[in-house]
């Protein structure tokens, strides 16, 4: 177990560990915040079927869970992250299950980097400002992550309006659905893991299952 095992809420975290990654045993590396921001495997996995496409930006890759699924569907990932820990471990993750060399990684600000991007889906798990988020009754999407998620919408869809956006399980669904516009169209899908429910992704524009449209 990491050092991290001297804190008692990481314990949670170490015991789920093959639901992050089912290969964590072959050397799968993690930051701290890592354990927690983390989507779980079979998650990331569906979330990848439903964003096929030829190339996909994941805007928050994090430690990699999501691109490495990306790149199991997908013919090029772009994976950004601010920060540069997190683009090695992801980078590390992706070489582990033998994809790396379909992810571009890339260092930097998601929304500086915008203007250069072109993509035909754009993955959006931005921060969510640490385990606390579950604390509360309705998670704010404008205010409780590091960045306005209205704004964070506006500007993936810069790039295109193919955008799947991933929110905690007590995100505010009105919020989501408001993104989408007076006339526009959104799926909101629940994602659970072994009948818990742990998360939410929003699909937006042709990501949108037509009997859902």
């Amino acid at each position: 177990m990491p050092q991290e095992e001297a804190d008692p809420e990481f314990a949670k975290y170490w015991a789920q560990r093959y639901r992050l990654f089912s290969r964590f045993d072959e050397g799968i590396k993690m930051d701290k915040e890592g354990w927690y921001s983390v989507t779980p495997e079979r998650i990331a996995e569906h979330i990848a079927e439903r964003c096929r496409c030829d190339l996909i930006v994941d805007a928050f890759c994090g430690v990699g869970g999501n691109a490495i699924q990306f790149a199991f569907t997908c013919e090029r990932v772009i994976a950004i992250d601010i920060d540069p820990v997190k683009i090695d471990c992801a980078r590390h993750n992706a070489e582990i299950y033998g994809v790396a060399d379909r992810i571009e990684f890339v260092l930097g600000d998601f929304r500086q980097i915008v203007p250069q991007l072109k993509a035909d889906v754009i993955f959006l798990s931005p921060p969510w400002g640490g385990p606390g988020y579950a604390c509360a009754d309705v998670f704010d999407i404008q205010t409780m992550i590091s960045l306005d998620g209205f704004e964070l919408y506006e500007t993936a869809k810069r790039v295109t309006p193919n955008i799947a956006y991933f929110m905690p399980r007590n995100v505010n669904m009105e919020q989501l659905t408001s993104l989408a516009g007076p006339a526009g169209k959104v799926e909101i899908e629940q994602n659970f893991v072994n009948k818990k429910l742990k998360t939410v992704t929003a699909y937006y524009g042709e990501l949108i299952k037509s009997e859902a449209a």
